[in-house]
């Protein structure tokens, strides 16, 4: 992009980037789930590249380009599309696909969300990467008005405000 686009202009560039770049970087990211912090930093870098061409925002750390920008990092993207999938999963959307992938925590505290999950115990440290192992801590962490949100799209906007809470 830096070598054929000749302005470094916000209005060129962050619309390049979400529609050519950042489709490659989250391809598929559910399922194949990052192994190692590694792999993370090599997706993040092309992300920090691409808003650093920016030219009002050179200046700036790489957290602030992005609440500039109105961006998630890639880390907080893959959170986001995991919490989305579990949503779907538990509210029904894949009824034969998804059955028996979550297990509903019996608990009768009246702390946090209504709708926590049971945490698996393992021993084998890969099996901390698995879609359902992931996400279920962090959906146990989401506030009760995000999880008992009535539509995919409500979800998606109270989740939103969630993670930029987080940042």
């Amino acid at each position: 992009m830096k070598s054929s686009v000749t302005s470094r202009s916000r209005e060129l560039i962050l619309p390049l980037y979400s529609a050519l770049v950042r489709p490659h970087l989250e391809y598929c990211v559910q399922l194949w789930g990052l192994q190692y912090r590694r792999d993370m930093e090599l997706l993040e870098q092309v992300q920090r590249r691409t808003t650093n061409n920016i030219r009002v925002l050179e200046h700036l750390s790489c957290e602030d380009r992005l609440r500039e920008l109105g961006l998630f990092s890639l880390e907080k993207r893959r959170l986001q599309g995991d919490l989305i999938a579990a949503f779907q999963y538990l509210k029904g959307a894949y009824k034969k696909a998804g059955e028996g992938l979550f297990t509903r925590a019996c608990s009768d505290r009246t702390r946090g969300n209504g709708f926590k999950l049971k945490e698996g115990r393992f021993r084998l440290d890969i099996r901390k990467k698995f879609f359902t192992v992931r996400v279920v801590s962090h959906w146990n962490r989401l506030p009760r008005e995000v999880v008992d949100a009535p539509s995919l799209e409500v979800f998606k906007a109270r989740l939103d405000g969630a993670l930029g809470n987080v940042v």
